[in-house]
């Protein structure tokens, strides 16, 4: 008999196990199936209980009367015990739960032996057949009913079921009878069937649960992944959006500071366009570990996208905002090492505080961004606070930008001429043709305000289509020997544009293309890659001429005047307004004279003002001379009063 049971107790281990591959979190959770139902565990102790003192009242023996006494004490013991859990530790941490669970174990373990021993004293020392009944049945009630309720630990309802079936069997064996005997066998049958439905409950239970985990596993990695820079582990530009939201919301008062830091790289595009983007994005994970150990739990980092980082400081007033800075700029004076490289990055980054600087999120971000553009307008590699001023500045930004798209179509654009005299002749040898623009409300708006506007967007290409072909249909007005001069901004050479417009321009006109002048700066051939000299060539090929503008600042270098064929050297005012009294001023202007003569090449001197610079070019050999004492910029009418006023008698420009 004890070999048989050897045998089957190792079979159900063996099949009832519980799998060691469960999670920490579903094991957690099986635990807590145990102290689901705290009522549930009271009802089954009330009456379990008093089913025991009705047995130990009849059958009057102390034996009996102790073992009912206990089932009482650990009933009502496992009853606190639940109630305690569900309020103090339902939400502990699965590590703690495993203690609660022992308890558990060894509590239904001690109960469900108790009752076994009721029944088998109970058959044995009394031969009342209704407390047999009343015992037995106890029993029997109770393994049914744990085989559901511990489906969570397959052990415990094993146990439970062998330690109140197995001594209920033995007493039936003992008690004798038939029909006790027939009643053991069927309970020790019970005690396999009450384990194969505790086995198929445990894992639907598991299954359920597991599949639960797994979907708060997706969930949170979903929300990572939704929350988090999936390169530098920061957050990411949603998750700091709804951050600085949340942080706006919840301060006390409006006046509670907060400082927003913009930040990005330096030219971050030429360190991924030489060492490649597995460099760059290294670059940009060590950078975010940076930021984040200048911090120092004083505020977020968040990645905006790019290169650019956001920072989020609570409780930051400009003080503590500036140190931080500080401590941020400072992590960039030592030298990033990345897979072998070591770079020298620097960074710019703007600063806004609330109140100061705005109150909502969205302001201080738009603040901290001026303030930004504002530290790379200065050299970068440094960083600025917002001013309001800046504010204004964008204000007026904008109000021009949407001025200048009406400003064509409603014929607020014009052009002057500044007439460009030969100091041989005294004659106008060309005009310069130099747009105007006044505004319906604001008045006249100087050409180096909206310019740079209408470069930095995409005006720029129209209008100077509408100068093209407005200064040709005028210089079809003038004298045949007389050119034009247009100003071509540098942005147009990266477009197809130019030789479109130029070359409409001058069929739509009749002009000649030898009369049409382009005058483009140094900065021109800056970012060359063959395409401005292509562009360049081929329209010279049709005849146009092309004219070097304010040589001699910037980036001057002698080979552009090697690798392009210049019609026209225009030499800098700033060198011409000092010739009188700087000796050096004297010298480059000389010095260019003779280079241009040198490579049969006309010049201009600009900015003539005084009598003095006047007879100073015309004796240095300059062929040209343009400036105020000459004439100013006048409109197209008033040029050609000036012609034909000129075309009387002879006029010597000396």
């Amino acid at each position: 008999m004890s070999r048989f049971l050897r045998h089957w107790s190792a079979i159900l281990r063996a099949r009832l196990a519980p799998d060691a591959q469960q999670s920490a979190e579903v094991r957690g959770s099986l635990v807590k199936s145990l102290y689901a139902s705290p009522a549930s565990l009271m009802i089954g102790a009330v009456a379990g209980g008093a089913l025991s003192m009705v047995v130990a009242y009849n059958a009057a023996q102390p034996a009996i009367t102790t073992i009912a006494i206990l089932i009482c004490v650990v009933a009502v013991s496992r009853s606190i015990a639940a109630g305690y859990f569900q309020r103090q530790y339902a939400h502990q941490e699965a590590t703690g739960q495993q203690l609660w669970g022992l308890a558990y174990e060894l509590g239904a373990w001690g109960y469900s032996a108790l009752l076994g021993l009721l029944a088998f004293t109970t058959l044995l020392l009394t031969r009342d057949a209704s407390l047999h009944i009343l015992s037995v049945c106890l029993v029997a009630a109770y393994t049914g009913g744990i085989s559901g309720r511990n489906a969570g630990r397959v052990q415990i309802a094993i146990g439970q079921t062998c330690l109140a079936l197995l001594p209920t069997v033995l007493g039936l064996v003992v008690a004798g009878g038939l029909g006790y005997q027939v009643l053991a066998a069927m309970l020790f049958l019970m005690i396999f069937a009450m384990a194969e439905i505790t086995r198929t409950t445990h894992r639907i239970v598991v299954e359920a649960l597991q599949g639960k985990y797994e979907k708060s596993q997706l969930a949170t990695k979903f929300e990572r992944l939704a929350r988090f820079d999936s390169l530098t582990g920061v957050e990411n530009r949603m998750a700091m959006q709804m951050r600085l939201r949340e942080l706006s919301e919840q301060r006390w008062t409006e006046d509670d500071p907060m400082a927003v830091f913009w930040m990005d790289l330096d030219r971050f595009k030429e360190i991924n366009d030489s060492l490649g983007h597995i460099i760059g994005d290294q670059l940009l994970c060590t950078v975010a570990e940076r930021l984040s150990r200048a911090l120092d739990g004083r505020g977020h980092v968040a990645r905006f996208g790019g290169d650019e980082f956001i920072l989020i400081c609570p409780d930051a007033g400009p003080v503590v905002a500036e140190q931080i800075a500080i401590d941020v700029m400072g992590e960039f004076a030592h030298d990033f090492e990345v897979s072998g490289y070591h770079l020298t990055v620097t960074a710019s980054m703007g600063i806004a505080v609330a109140p100061e600087d705005g109150r909502d999120s969205d302001e201080l971000l738009q603040h901290a961004d001026m303030a930004l553009y504002k530290a790379k307008h200065a050299g970068r590699n440094r960083h600025a606070r917002f001013s309001w001023s800046m504010k204004e500045r964008q204000n007026r930004t904008y109000e021009l930008e949407m001025g200048l798209r009406n400003a064509l179509a409603n014929d607020e654009l014009v052009l002057h001429y500044q007439p460009i005299f030969d100091t041989v002749t005294g004659k106008i040898a060309l005009c310069e043709a130099l747009m105007r623009w006044e505004h319906p409300t604001l008045g006249r708006i100087s050409p180096a305000e909206f310019i740079p506007i209408a470069e930095s967007s995409v005006l720029i290409e129209p209008m100077t289509a509408w100068a093209l072909g407005r200064a040709c249909r005028d210089a079809m007005e003038w004298d045949d020997d007389i050119r034009v001069a247009v100003n071509i901004s540098p942005a147009l050479i990266k477009t197809d544009g130019l030789p479109r417009a130029v070359i409409g321009a001058l069929l739509d006109s009749g002009l000649k293309a030898r009369r049409l002048e382009l005058e483009v700066t140094e900065s021109i051939f800056l970012e060359d890659s063959g395409r401005t000299s292509i562009i360049l060539s081929e329209l010279q090929r049709i005849g146009l001429r092309l004219a070097l503008d304010d040589f001699g600042t910037g980036y001057s270098s002698l080979s552009y005047l090697r690798d392009y064929s210049f019609d026209t050297i225009k030499v800098d005012q700033s060198f011409i307004r000092g010739v009188g009294q700087n000796p050096r001023d004297r010298a480059i202007a000389q010095s260019v004279a003779y280079l241009a003569r040198a490579l049969d090449v006309e010049t201009v001197a600009e900015g003539i003002e005084t009598q003095e610079q006047l007879n100073y070019a015309r004796e240095t050999g300059f062929t040209n001379v343009q400036g105020f004492v000459l004439s100013r910029p006048i409109p197209a009418d008033a040029l050609l009063e000036m012609m034909a006023a000129m075309r009387e008698p002879q006029r010597d420009i000396a």
